[in-house]
């Protein structure tokens, strides 16, 4: 997560490009979409009961309570396993991370008013950390101005800094580059502010 020196950079940012544009500009930052405790229950529960199957290739026998009991120590290990978030993150479908995530970032865009904004010109820039996910969501104002293809180039450039460790550096560039595009659509008509700049931490 950014330390206070790079949350003041990016609120400068999101300060200096709405000077230039009538846009709205919301940042939001989470670790993570999900905590993802099922998914590690089930994986532990799926190869606890993969055990039984298995007694029968073994060189000796386990009574039934034994082999109860140890099906019972294998899934507790491996729950506890599981909940270490580097493997946990590794056992989820990519599918089902961005999925959350995605589901996240347009729960953040409503919870941040930018679907109230004044000519809907509300831009949300949403990062989860963990998943490596970064979703640009553009209101109606902007979006019937600004292809897909110009947020998605930015998107790509995002990941890889993020990638590199540098989600510092990516916000701050992914402002400037978004600046760029609204500063054309949307220049600055009057001065005004109607969301914060800081950034959003959801911890």
């Amino acid at each position: 997560m950014l330390n206070s020196e790079y949350r003041r950079k990016v609120a400068d940012t999101i300060k200096e490009v709405e000077s230039r544009t009538d846009a709205e500009v919301v940042t939001v930052l989470t670790r993570e979409a999900d905590n993802y405790v099922y998914i590690s229950t089930l994986w532990a529960a799926f190869l606890a009961l993969l055990l039984a199957p298995l007694m029968q290739f073994l060189p000796w026998w386990l009574e039934y309570q034994e082999a109860f009991t140890l099906q019972w120590i294998l899934f507790i290990a491996l729950g506890v396993l599981f909940r270490w978030r580097p493997l946990t993150m590794r056992l989820i479908p990519r599918k089902v991370k961005f999925w959350r995530a995605a589901n996240l970032a347009r729960r953040q865009f409503l919870q941040q008013e930018l679907h109230s904004t004044h000519g809907r010109l509300g831009l949300l820039i949403f990062v989860a950390e963990a998943e490596h996910y970064v979703e640009i969501l553009a209101d109606r104002g902007l979006a019937e101005q600004i292809t897909d293809e110009s947020w998605r180039e930015i998107v790509e450039e995002f990941i890889h800094e993020i990638k590199k460790g540098k989600t510092g550096e990516a916000f701050v560039h992914c402002i400037e580059r978004c600046g760029e595009l609204l500063r054309e659509v949307a220049p600055a008509t009057t001065m005004k502010n109607e969301l914060p700049n800081h950034l959003v931490i959801l911890d």
